[in-house]
């Protein structure tokens, strides 16, 4: 049993994660700034789910507000941080800039410090797919060069990841980030496309279909990306004895230090999902075709093998069965 903090408590993969660590018999502080990026109240029935059980202790903070961050590190002693809080959306990114700045650059630093400064054993984050940007080899593997993020996002994933592997050199501090693949169920996102889907086509309203549906996306169930976070939190990084100077891999490093994919390893063309959504809800969508949106990118599509290699584990949950269950839970929630 361990004493794990846990930043992005309300949000959708660390409620998931929350859960899991729980019912595991580990003890939880989750912390969260409820912003109102997305619905608030979805956040705060989340947070209802996990305040009823053993072990679960909530925090509302902000991850920019460095001394109370700090201080909370100081007197708990974790002994593990899953770092999942994030300002997230590609497209927002677009927009207002300076969130992402304050959270995912300044808030993460404040977690890496915290890290250091009380000797945490060990912390995983969550990363993206967006890292890979303008990459168009498939599937994206964690050994390929990612200097070309198309986002601000992307980029601020990617930082996370250079910045983590410093504390990882200097400090000995083991990270494993998480390059995760559209995660998608129950409890999700209002802002990813299965969520607008729904919503839109049970309102009898249109939906945006970009790029003219020429995207293929690798989709993956959030239990499997659960499943990822707990099987990484549980393999504490070592130093690579085969890595080299002369020939640096960025999947490993002399410093204790990994980032892996996380999907499905299963592309699905998006007219394919919508298909799906159709059949579940029994109705026919009216689709409004559009072009690719700026920072967008045509295809996702992660290869896992070092994660399989490491962990023994494989995502796999297929889109047809995790799409049920999300409408199931879609129309409980909404009643």
């Amino acid at each position: 049993m361990s004493k794990i903090l846990l930043p992005g408590a309300a949000g959708f993969i660390g409620f998931h994660t929350t859960r899991r660590l729980l019912a595991r018999g580990d003890t939880v502080i989750g912390l969260d700034n409820v912003n109102d990026y997305y619905s608030v109240q979805l956040k705060l029935d989340r947070l209802k789910q996990l305040e009823v059980k053993p072990g679960f202790r909530f925090v509302k903070l902000d991850l920019a507000d460095r001394e109370p961050l700090a201080q909370l590190f100081e007197s708990e002693r974790f002994d593990a941080v899953v770092n999942l809080a994030a300002q997230a959306g590609v497209r927002y990114s677009l927009e207002n800039p300076g969130v992402y700045i304050n959270s995912n650059l300044l808030g993460f630093t404040n977690i890496l410090e915290g890290c250091r400064h009380s000797e945490v054993k060990h912390l995983v984050y969550a990363s993206s797919s967006s890292v890979y940007g303008a990459n168009t080899q498939m599937p994206f593997s964690v050994h390929q060069n990612v200097d070309h993020p198309v986002s601000l996002y992307a980029a601020t994933k990617k930082a996370n990841e250079l910045m983590a592997h410093t504390y990882s050199h200097l400090f000995r501090l083991p990270t494993t980030g998480l390059r995760c693949c559209t995660v998608y169920g129950p409890w999700g996102r209002p802002d990813m496309a299965l969520f607008l889907f729904t919503r839109a086509i049970l309102a009898g309203r249109p939906i945006d279909v970009f790029n003219h549906g020429q995207m293929r996306r690798d989709f993956t169930y959030i239990d499997d990306i659960v499943e990822g976070v707990l099987r990484v939190l549980d393999r504490i990084p070592q130093p690579d004895p085969q890595w080299s100077s002369a020939r640096p891999d960025p999947g490993t490093s002399s410093a204790p230090y990994r980032v892996y994919n996380i999907g499905n390893h299963q592309p699905v063309e998006l007219m394919e999902m919508i298909s799906l959504v159709e059949q579940n809800l029994g109705r026919t969508a009216t689709k409004n075709f559009l072009p690719m949106q700026p920072g967008d990118v045509p295809e996702t599509y992660a290869d896992v093998d070092d994660l399989v290699r490491d962990t023994g584990f494989r995502p796999g949950t297929p889109l047809k069965e995790g799409i049920a269950r999300f409408i199931d839970w879609y129309r409980a929630y909404y009643k």
